[in-house]
């Protein structure tokens, strides 16, 4: 595995009495996208604040490509991108006056500026509507402005603070192309999004925050394994409901969840199952099945789980 590009460990920081982050540890490894999930108020966007060097930590250290965002934030900062929930550029400006313009803040020269520019525009498919005024541009155009004027130095690690919400589907599709071709040329990506198919589509690697801290980490693949397979099955007869759900709960362990007058879904532990045998449960039980579906579980179910069992722990730690 590549060495971490991105690290955090034991990251604390408390506005008044509201703790943000208890604890946090993050390890992003070079070239990868990791995307961070979580609850409103769990910390996501206090870690990125703190990562990206616009704050400090109460305690614990940060790295970005062996430089500490506090003691060094001056060489961390040269090497990062960011680009926050809403577009940033000046909608009086064409596209190619907002480049310009980022490049020379930059402390480009002019010639290298316009050289830079141009590069960008071509790269992202913009240069059709370079010298049109941005406030005509459409939304997903905008953030794709947005998202390349973070790359005029080229940044090791590009932050992406929800970078798709608003957008519609073909917009979307877009910006996640965008951040492919940034990964396939060697940009570390921190992702943050609302949208957990999107994680799916782009992380190798996720983080789920809650309460100030990371509750799981791995690839979708690896998080959606630790709930198991889910099994979905549609009754010919809404009758015989309960003692489809008992003999599901005989298979699987576990109640199963109603989903409609004659729908059931549970999820099964570790070990595979074959379709006969979960048919034979059902016969057993005199239930007869219109359809019976095995299915992996979706990012939003192992978010749900997760975040559910996180609420429950820290309930406990109340009493």
């Amino acid at each position: 595995m590549p060495d971490p590009i991105v690290v955090a460990e034991g990251l604390h920081k408390s506005f008044g009495g509201t703790h943000a982050l208890r604890g946090l540890d993050l390890s992003v490894p070079r070239g990868t996208v990791c995307g961070v999930l979580g609850p409103n108020g769990a910390g996501k966007t206090t870690a990125v604040r703190i990562l990206a060097t616009l704050s400090d930590p109460d305690a614990g250290h940060a790295r970005i490509a062996g430089y500490d965002v506090v003691r060094e934030a001056g060489m961390a900062r040269a090497r990062i991108g960011l680009a926050g929930q809403h577009a940033a550029v000046d909608e009086k400006l064409t596209g190619r006056g907002n480049l310009r313009m980022f490049a020379r803040l930059s402390h480009l020269s002019r010639r290298e500026a316009r050289r830079r520019a141009d590069e960008l525009l071509e790269r992202f498919a913009l240069m059709d509507a370079a010298d049109r005024p941005v406030a005509g541009y459409s939304g997903g155009m905008r953030r794709r402005l947005d998202l390349i004027t973070s790359l005029i130095l080229r940044p090791e690690v590009l932050f992406l603070d929800e970078p798709t919400t608003g957008l519609d589907p073909r917009s979307r599709g877009e910006i996640w192309d965008s951040i492919r071709e940034l990964v396939a040329d060697g940009t570390t990506v921190l992702l943050t999004t609302q949208y957990l198919d999107e994680a799916d589509q782009l992380a190798d690697d996720i983080a789920v925050v809650d309460h100030g801290r990371v509750i799981a980490t791995g690839s979708p693949d690896e998080l959606k394994t630790t709930i198991g397979d889910r099994l979905d099955v549609e009754l010919e007869d809404p009758a015989t409901l309960d003692p489809a759900a008992a003999a599901l709960k005989a298979l699987a362990g576990a109640d199963p969840l109603v989903t409609g007058a004659d729908r059931l879904s549970v999820a099964l532990p570790g070990r595979s199952f074959r379709f006969t045998e979960i048919v034979r449960e059902l016969e057993r039980a005199g239930v007869a099945a219109a359809d019976v579906q095995l299915r992996r579980p979706t990012l939003d179910e192992v978010f749900l789980r997760l975040t559910d069992q996180t609420d429950q722990t820290d309930e406990k730690e109340l009493v």
